[in-house]
């Protein structure tokens, strides 16, 4: 076999970091030029990039520190100690690579790399015998029941575990290859979809649309030059009442709007609505609001009233600046039928 021994492959290298020409590689290396073409490409391929590591992992350093130590016969906590982590994941790591009198760094390092390798296989493809999981699930068992009676049936038996959620993964998924995606079917909730528990995924549901951020106000309405801005928000009572309270930011004079039986988005709607109708006109010019799910109508108060409503940021209500300091005083001038025990500000 025409193989390039390390000299010649060293040489090789040499040249080609003078830039030498590829006749002088076929003259000076005495190889046929498939040889050399191969060495060449060889030489050129870039560097197998070293795995990513998360500092939270254990190192190959920290593993042959912790080779050494139990070559010393050192406790694994004192191990722990020198290497500033805690005894329970040098524990671990000892135990998951055959203890104390057969554990290897480099052979523990090799294995904690092919176990971080993604994406892996999902258990209910590795694993024939968990097959039995079709023939339930064409009963019409659920995941938790085929779950819960996998780990009674087969109490000594740690490969035909799977959890309910690796079942729902494997159904949904179909990249994972593990289960027929026509059993699906076969679930009592008709789902088309699952997301593990925990799993939050923002996707919008819950958010007011169609809205104006404060920054669009008037600038008039952010130096009080110019009345008619208002600032809105709802007090709520103990007794389920609530009042929705408006402070122009000029002259700071206060509305108190009544919101009978509820304060969902239609009712809070009509009633503002019907509030700012008695205004004249020039007083009508935006109201500021923050993200409450109860002006989720604010598109039709708009429309009615030809006022404008602007949103603060999430989470941020004191944006407006001024409807924090007027709300409890707004409380005290509530007419006798409408006024609520222990009131406070949303």
């Amino acid at each position: 076999m025409d193989r390039i021994s390390d000299e010649e492959r060293r040489r090789i290298a040499g040249l080609l970091a003078e830039g030498a020409p590829v006749w002088r590689l076929h003259r000076e290396i005495n190889r046929s030029r498939f040889a050399i073409r191969r060495a060449v490409i060889a030489l050129q391929r870039p560097a197998r990039r070293e795995p990513k590591r998360s500092p939270l992992r254990l190192s190959l350093a920290e593993r042959e520190e912790i080779s050494r130590g139990l070559a010393a016969g050192r406790s694994l906590r004192g191990i722990a100690s020198g290497l500033g982590r805690a005894p329970s994941t040098v524990c671990r790591e000892v135990a998951a690579n055959g203890g104390a009198g057969r554990y290897r760094a480099c052979a523990a390092d090799r294995r904690a790399l092919r176990l971080a390798h993604r994406p892996k296989p999902a258990k209910l493809a590795r694993c024939p015998r968990l097959r039995k999981v079709e023939g339930k699930l064409e009963l019409r068992w659920s995941p938790e029941q085929i779950a819960g009676w996998l780990k009674a049936s087969y109490p000594d038996d740690p490969e035909m575990r799977v959890s309910h959620e690796t079942i729902y993964l494997s159904l949904f998924v179909q990249s994972r290859g593990a289960l027929r995606k026509e059993l699906a079917r076969y679930l009592r909730s008709g789902r088309s979809r699952r997301r593990p528990r925990g799993l939050s995924v923002m996707n919008g549901q819950g958010q007011l649309r169609g809205t104006v951020h404060i920054s669009a106000r008037p600038a008039e309405a952010t130096d009080r030059a110019v009345p008619g801005h208002w600032e809105g928000d709802l007090l709520f009572g103990t007794r389920s009442s609530t009042v929705a309270t408006l402070v122009e930011r000029t002259s700071r004079f206060v509305m108190l709007v009544h919101l009978p039986g509820s304060h969902t988005a239609g009712v809070v709607a009509d009633a503002l609505a019907e509030a700012i109708a008695t205004l004249p006109a020039q007083l009508r010019r935006s109201l500021t609001w923050d993200q409450g799910k109860e002006m989720a109508e604010h598109a039709r108060f708009s429309v009615a009233t030809g006022v404008p409503v602007y949103f603060c940021d999430p989470h941020s209500p004191w944006q407006p600046g001024q409807q924090r300091e007027h709300q409890r005083a707004a409380a005290p001038v509530l007419p006798p039928q409408h006024r609520l025990p222990g009131a406070h500000p949303k």
